[in-house]
């Protein structure tokens, strides 16, 4: 991020920017919570997954503000300068304060029984990563949620969080408005996670993706109206949409467990994961050819909303094991629920 700050062509900053940046923050977010879940925890794990996807919207929160300022003010470098010198702080604490897994400090997961041990860290990830891909592509309910999250990407950091203020700038809204009202999807988000990290343990996640990914796409149809009005419509969209910002984490990383196995379930979750940026991509792209080309951002909401109306049925048809122990071959789970 911080050489990101010194670029000058296009290609340095689509370089640095685009793919370093890119591939440092696709090694963590969800898919680190999903490892931590997996590794430190047995019971609770939605609770626990749904709380370290919250960070994120909580760091949205704190920078927002500071990055749309920096943006207008000092210039959109100091932003690559802040984004730097936090991600080296965070290292610093994750290498002086946390462990690989609970046996490095004496401890059991939480939840777990006396003869339970964490999955092992293999000593080859990329290797491990696309052996597990062999493994959980045989499976159709894999594909399902694969496509499931590249509708969750597209519908949100890929549009919202890429385009949102362009759009309230198009109606006159202007860009520290629009980065408060971001902001606050961000606040809203936080409890919203935590509410469906805590439903998955207690509830069937195909049920609670299916509502998510439907008010989703209701709330994203509503958006072009909502900003026409502003006030009162435009203020039910960010409390609406703020409260299903990324709900869909717990319940898809439950998923994974439960269609691929305790085995391969992280990797699982790492190639969905995938899904997910691959989606936001076409959305950031997209979005702006849309703009560009009819001279609003009307048909960008109307294809994401219908896209997660699709997602919200699609992911109903992923059925249930017959035995719910985890697996290790994994079945073909599409079917009737």
């Amino acid at each position: 991020g911080g050489r990101a700050a010194y670029a000058t062509p296009p290609w340095h900053l689509w370089w640095l920017w685009g793919v370093a940046v890119g591939i440092g923050t696709g090694c963590m977010t969800s898919v680190l919570a999903a490892t931590v879940s997996s590794r430190w925890f047995v019971a609770r794990r939605g609770l626990v997954a749904g709380a370290l996807t919250a960070a994120g919207a909580t760091g949205q929160v704190i920078f927002l503000q500071f990055m749309t300022r920096f943006t207008d003010g000092p210039g959109w470098r100091w932003v690559a300068f802040t984004v730097a010198v936090a991600a080296i702080a965070g290292a610093l604490v994750v290498i002086v304060l946390l462990r690989d897994k609970p046996e490095d400090v004496g401890l059991l997961a939480y939840g777990a029984p006396a003869v339970w041990s964490s999955p092992p860290v293999q000593p080859r990830p990329i290797a491990t990563a696309f052996e597990g891909l062999g493994v959980v592509a045989r499976s159709g309910a894999f594909w399902v949620l694969w496509g499931s999250f590249l509708v969750c990407g597209l519908s949100t950091n890929g549009l919202i969080q890429t385009h949102f203020i362009s759009a309230a700038h198009d109606h006159a809204i202007g860009r520290e408005s629009a980065a408060g009202l971001l902001a606050l999807i961000g606040i809203l988000d936080i409890g919203g996670t935590l509410l469906s990290g805590w439903l998955t343990d207690r509830g069937d996640s195909r049920r609670l993706l299916f509502v998510y990914y439907g008010l989703r796409g209701l709330s994203l149809l509503a958006l072009e109206p909502a900003l026409r009005q502003a006030s009162a419509p435009l203020w039910a969209f960010v409390v609406f949409y703020g409260l299903d910002w990324v709900a869909t984490v717990p319940p898809t990383i439950a998923l994974c467990r439960e269609v691929c196995g305790e085995r391969w379930a992280t990797v699982a979750f790492g190639w969905v994961f995938a899904g997910h940026q691959i989606g936001a991509a076409v959305a950031a792209l997209g979005a702006g050819l849309i703009r560009d080309a009819t001279g609003s951002y009307q048909l960008a909401w109307i294809i994401a909303g219908g896209c997660c109306l699709v997602a919200s049925f699609g992911v109903l048809r992923i059925g249930r094991p017959a035995d719910a122990s985890p697996v290790v071959a994994v079945p073909d789970l599409l079917g009737a629920t």
